[in-house]
């Protein structure tokens, strides 16, 4: 859940008060997800049904939450050069996973890469009981944790690690989710795809980004091209062992 914020997003305030109730911050999320996710085009329910629910300001630091309104149509910084991505990236990249009925009966297991504040992790628990989500920066996957379990997520598992390598022990994954970009697909993440499943990832160098859905069948994945997408680099050692 990390997108680069454009520079102009530095200069917006926030409209809301350091006074705003649980009723005041519904009231935005419902027109967060009128006007920017079921006016885009998403119709999932259980997708629609997560944004609604997640109280999204409460993944974002308070400090952040009093210059920018953390229900806006744009990524919020989270610390650590960081951010929370758009709310219709988040919602259209569950959307694409849950889209295949098959991944919604119980017992599927999700693997998100780039656990961020660990808000992408609450909404994709709204529709699976079991998510598994990679932080490589270790402040924030403490403070993902802490925040998952705070809200009622005490199933998802958090880890502190390189995302390029998965996370091989829980394998095999019915989908993945992966929200920071890598230059190719990561090897290990379509070894540890289950047969069947569908992985969401951005892929390219910045500032050329492209979100892929990426199907595996018969031991081989297709890619279908979605949108344009500028999320933050891919990090960790294996990329740096590559790129030598």
């Amino acid at each position: 859940m990390k997108i680069i914020i454009p520079a102009i997003f530095f200069f917006l305030l926030n409209s809301l008060s350091a006074g705003e109730t649980k009723e005041d911050y519904l009231a935005l999320r419902k027109k967060m997800v009128n006007e920017q996710i079921v006016a885009r085009g998403i119709k999932d329910k259980k997708v629609i049904s997560a944004m609604l629910k997640v109280p999204r300001h409460e993944f974002i630091p308070e400090k952040y939450c009093k210059i920018y309104n953390p229900y806006g149509d744009y990524p919020v910084p989270i610390g650590e050069g960081q951010t929370i991505s758009q709310p219709y990236i988040v919602a259209l990249m569950t959307e694409l996973l849950v889209k295949e009925q098959e991944l919604l009966k119980n017992k599927k297991r999700i693997l998100e890469i780039g656990t961020g504040s660990g808000y992408q992790a609450a909404i994709l628990a709204e529709i699976y009981p079991q998510v598994y989500t990679i932080e490589i920066i270790e402040s924030l996957a403490k403070k993902a944790e802490k925040n998952l379990k705070r809200f009622g997520y005490q199933k998802v598992k958090v880890k502190c690690g390189d995302g390029y390598l998965g996370w091989e022990e829980c394998a095999p994954f019915d989908g993945i989710i992966v929200t920071c970009a890598p230059d190719h697909i990561p090897q290990p993440l379509i070894e540890q795809l289950k047969e069947g499943g569908r992985m969401v990832i951005p892929v390219g160098e910045y500032p050329q980004q492209t979100l892929y859905l990426v199907e595996k069948r018969n031991g081989q994945i297709s890619k279908k091209v979605i949108i344009p997408v500028l999320f933050v680099p891919m990090t960790g050692e294996e990329i740096r062992r590559q790129k030598r």
